[in-house]
């Protein structure tokens, strides 16, 4: 029996915490969820929406946050922090402090009547200070768990909360309790804080009322804000027309002390402009800016739609001072741009706060025996970014670094491979299995139905007349029950939902809210905790579909939610359980491509004890890493990549499959079988799971003379060179964005910035006399790759910028190179006679994408990426179960950003690889074999292969079916069905959108 214990500690509870913990509790694996704050969701919980989807953050993270809090191998522990730290990796034993909350977690129901009654206020930490809040209080509306805690430092000890709490939840005298767990890993996940906003006393925080930070304007901007979601001015309640977002408070900032990149400004400052310009009409948006840094992916097209569809306004420069004049309380900003100085009135000014390491971070670094980098941060490796100086102990989100919600989500999968890898001897070992109450026959019940309709604070209704939706909702046929909620995706409405079930014996519930894409299974979990079947269960989309979209038509957008709702009520009389059915899992995985992110994800299975298929097409393993000899780091890239192939190639669970090719995937999630080809033999492999590494490659170009002039080469030819030795100039020219960012491949290619300092830097080490020119549109050096950036400056790198409007223009005349570039400083033309003119190529989808697309039935982006399920939360996944996603297949990336993805990867594929069964699709097809012509038109539409033509008749295989209703719409007899979808019930929907009757 092994000695590792099979539970893991996660230290911090926003959304890197809790899908670290999520994936763990799903792979086999006791959890301590540990938070500092009384409930769990951290930033994310404090932003409006998020980039570049305008997603409302708290709907998509609410889900996850439920999932989590009612996770029955998942123990949060809230309102504590760790005293020490012992033992070894595979077997910590830890110490936690419990602080006192004065609140009985076991008897708090959330209902409010406490803080309702506290005479005392405080400062409102979750709305920034902006509002008070009562020295009584949870955190946020949908807080997990939603128990209040009493402040300490502000209690007056006046009775009233516990006179008027009817729970008798009120313990004045509750005192910290310590703590002992055993846990086999650790992964650290504390978040961040931001920049202290008087870091620049010239801008006027404190002292001018208009002046606000980035997270305060997120609050004012929120629906839960203090303003509900309305942009006022603090000084005055009126509504601001013009509003200038200054960029690099805290970061890039050698005189503060804070010269890294904080990634994520820029983004975010580009989507509160123009979230700002959706609340208020007529409002201007001003950003002053050194560099765009839109790196990610779609990144660059929301810069570009805001830009120039939207009319924000882009201002390359920084701010000198901000005054205030005193009678109106207007800003005036005083900056240079194009060489001019300039001055310009403004109603209100965002400070863009950049992120430095959690106020904890010392102290947690003493605590668990790890070290921080000179900024403050946890340090990790350069091709490590998951692993801390402790062995045992994991990092992820920003903790590291600065980093955007994508990365930091799919640093916490990372982590949570890591953490299992290590004590994967252990799993299964400490959990329980979760028990549902015997389901609830309704089958001969006449219809009770249940409508619950969302306000969602106003993001729906500011738009739809809630009340009036549930009074209309009352009067429908065989509606008994109707209420409003604020959040009905809270887990105390969850909750309310269940009582209720039972309460009005309903059989039927509706939900008129939000997207069921990413609410659906959650209310469906929730009602079948309450003993009925989830598929009975509908949901009216009054958000997206009504709120959203008619905005400025709140009368017509409530009409349109009526007639929603009246359709899913009519639909509802007639939706029926639905059952799915058990099937294996083949315990075995398969990656496609061999390069860094393809190694790693099979190591990381191979660790967790999972057999694994590695697919590569070419002979030798390592991909686009080959040809990297030198990165940003101290770390030699082909010395780790030398060390990878030696792991992959010992690994006894790794079966390795180089020159090989995939002639064909069939299957669905748990069960896939693949037809490999390896010269000329085809093999037939079976595996659950597939991971796509397939990476890019780079972008070969037809501009600038490349092709037809040998002193034209790409950075990756001349970093070949300079290995070599044999590169010499006087002059070197680098131009950026050659094939990225321009109308063809409107992208970013990520890389490319870094790559360029990385050689320029190698040319002035090895000849500091030469002369180095880089032409570029923004530099791109995001994060701790700053310093670089400045390094190269110091050394003599002369960056030159140019713009769309006036590209660079090379001539070869008599041998001899010439680049001509407008100098936008300047202002005027430039002519560089380089000995050497190297483009910086951008990246481009691998050759057999579209094809390996297709085969899996997969999405692609219009750039030719692979296009995951959901570009925030789901940055691995595809919506195609059991398919998972890494490296630069995805986007351009990093070294160390695609092996924390690979890792990702592995880790969502072992949620699948660890059970032994899983259950089919419910809303699948149905055939009724007496109406089957047996034409086989439903074979040829289905694009899953799900429907066999046997002895003339139609058969559908559930495991394949994904339900996508095509075989239903081909049917030329009607004798195929869609369970959930049935005629009978999409015809009473179409009825009833035209009649009130039902």
């Amino acid at each position: 029996m092994s000695d590792k214990v099979g539970a893991v500690l996660v230290v911090g509870g926003g959304i890197s915490g809790m899908q670290s913990s999520l994936d763990l509790a799903d792979s086999g694996y006791k959890v301590y969820l540990l938070d500092k704050n009384p409930s769990i969701g951290g930033t994310m919980a404090k932003l409006d929406k998020t980039f570049p989807t305008n997603d409302c953050s708290m709907c998509i993270m609410a889900p996850k946050l439920v999932s989590t809090g009612r996770h029955h191998n998942i123990e949060t522990i809230t309102f504590s922090e760790i005293k020490e730290v012992s033992g070894e990796p595979g077997n910590f034993k830890v110490k936690i402090i419990n602080h006192a909350r004065r609140i009985s977690l076991e008897k708090c129901t959330g209902c409010g009547v406490c803080a309702e009654k506290c005479p005392v206020e405080a400062i409102d930490e979750y709305n920034e200070g902006l509002v008070p809040r009562a020295s009584i209080y949870v955190q946020y509306p949908q807080a997990v768990p939603l128990v209040f805690v009493i402040d300490k430092d502000k209690c007056i000890g006046c009775g009233n909360c516990e006179r008027y709490c009817k729970a008798v939840a009120v313990e004045y005298d509750q005192e910290e309790v310590e703590r002992e767990i055993n846990v086999g890993s650790i992964i650290v996940s504390p978040g961040f804080k931001t920049a202290d906003p008087n870091i620049r006393p010239a801008y006027g925080y404190g002292l001018f009322p208009n002046v606000v930070t980035s997270t305060e304007f997120e609050r004012l901007l929120s629906a839960t804000g203090p303003y509900l979601g309305h942009v006022l001015r603090p000084s005055d309640g009126e509504m601001p027309q013009k509003v200038a977002f200054l960029q690099c408070i805290g970061s890039r900032d050698e005189k503060c002390g804070k010269e890294y990149c904080s990634s994520v400004c820029c983004m975010y400052a580009i989507k509160e402009a123009l979230i700002a310009q959706e609340h208020t009409p007529g409002l201007k948006s001003h950003i002053f800016f050194m560099d765009i840094r839109a790196f990610g992916k779609e990144f660059d097209d929301y810069y570009n739609r805001a830009r120039d569809v939207h009319g924000v306004t882009f201002k390359r420069s920084r701010i000198a001072s901000v005054e205030e004049d005193a009678a109106t309380h207007d800003l005036i900003l005083t900056y240079i741009e194009d060489g001019h100085r300039k001055q310009e009135r403004f109603d209100m000014v965002v400070l863009s706060l950049g992120l430095d390491p959690p106020a904890s971070a010392k102290e947690l670094s003493e605590k668990l025996g790890i070290e921080l980098n000179e900024y403050g941060f946890c340090a990790t490796g350069d091709y490590t970014p998951l692993e801390t100086s402790r062995p045992g102990i994991y990092v992820s989100g920003a903790f590291s670094g600065p980093k955007d919600i994508p990365m930091t989500v799919a640093d916490a999968s990372g982590a949570a491979a890591k953490a299992s890898g290590l004590i994967s001897d252990a799993r299964y070992s400490l959990v329980t299995e979760k028990t549902y109450p015997e389901e609830k026959n309704v089958e001969n019940e006449v219809p009770r139905i249940g409508v619950f309709v969302c306000k969602c604070g106003i993001n729906i209704a500011a738009t739809v007349d809630v009340p009036a939706a549930v009074e209309y909702s009352k009067d429908l046929p065989y509606v008994v029950y109707a209420e409003w909620n604020l959040y009905t995706c809270s887990q105390d409405t969850q909750e309310k939902i269940k009582e209720t079930i039972k309460e009005h014996n309903l059989n039927r519930v509706i939900v008129a809210s939000c997207t069921p894409r990413t609410h659906e299974p959650l209310f469906q979990n929730t009602i079948r905790e309450a003993g009925l079947n989830p598929h009975l269960f509908e949901m009216a989309n009054i958000r997206d579909q009504c709120s959203w979209v008619h905005m400025h038509e709140p009368e017509k957008a409530t009409e349109k939610a009526l007639d929603l709702i009246r359709m899913a009520v009519s639909k509802s009389r007639f939706i029926e359980p639905l059952m799915r059915q058990e099937m294996e899992v083949v315990n075995k995985g398969l990656v496609i491509g061999g390069g860094i992110a393809g190694m790693t994800a099979a190591l990381e299975l191979a660790e967790q004890d999972f057999e694994v298929y590695l697919v590569e097409k070419n002979k030798e393993l390592g991909g686009k890493v080959r040809e990297i000899v030198n990165t940003l780091g101290e770390t030699d890239p082909q010395q780790f990549l030398k060390e990878t192939i030696a792991k992959v190639k010992s690994s006894e669970n790794i079966h390795l499959l180089t020159e090989t090719s995939i002639k064909n995937i069939d299957g669905f999630v748990g069960n896939f079988k693949t037809i490999v080809s390896h010269d000329g033999q085809e093999n037939e492999i079976s595996h659950g799971t597939v991971i796509i590494a397939t990476g890019a490659k780079e972008y070969r170009p037809s501009e600038y003379l490349y092709g037809t002039d040998d002193k034209v080469i790409t950075q990756t030819e001349l970093e070949e060179k300079l290995e070599k030795g044999n590169f010499q100039a006087e002059q070197v020219v680098m131009i950026q964005c050659v094939g990225s960012r321009d109308d063809e491949r409107p992208y970013c290619s990520r890389v490319c910035c870094g790559t360029a300092i990385r050689n320029a830097l190698e040319i002035k080490e090895k000849s500091p006399e030469t002369d180095v020119f880089i032409l570029y549109k923004d530099i791109r050096t995001y994060g701790f790759k700053e310093k670089f950036y400045m390094e190269a400056a110091e050394k003599g790198v002369m960056f030159i910028r140019y713009d769309d409007d006036d590209l660079p223009k090379v001539e070869n005349a008599n041998g001899k190179l010439s680049v001509r570039v407008r100098d936008l400083i300047l202002e005027r033309e430039l002519v560089l006679r380089p000995d050497a003119l190297v483009l910086s190529a951008g990246i481009v989808p691998q050759d057999g994408t579209e094809e390996l697309a297709q085969m899996l039935k997969l999405p692609t982006t219009k750039d030719g990426f692979f296009l995951e399920a959901h570009m925030k939360l789901r940055p691995v996944d595809f919506a195609n179960e059991g398919v998972y996603l890494c490296g630069m297949a995805h986007s351009p990336m990093y070294i160390e950003e695609a092996v924390a993805q690979a890792s990702a990867a592995a880790a969502r594929a072992s949620t699948v690889l660890s059970k032994e069964t899983l259950e089919s699709e419910a809303l699948i097809s149905q055939v009724d074999e007496s109406m089957c012509a047996g034409c086989g038109l439903c074979t040829m539409a289905c694009p899953f292969s799900a429907i066999e033509l046997e002895e003339g008749i139609a058969h559908v295989n559930p495991a394949l079916c994904k339900g996508c209703g095509l075989c239903a719409a081909s049917c030329r007899s009607g004798a195929i069905q869609q369970k959930g979808f049935k005629d009978q019930q999409i015809l009473t929907m179409i009825k009833s959108s035209f009649f009130e009757v039902i």
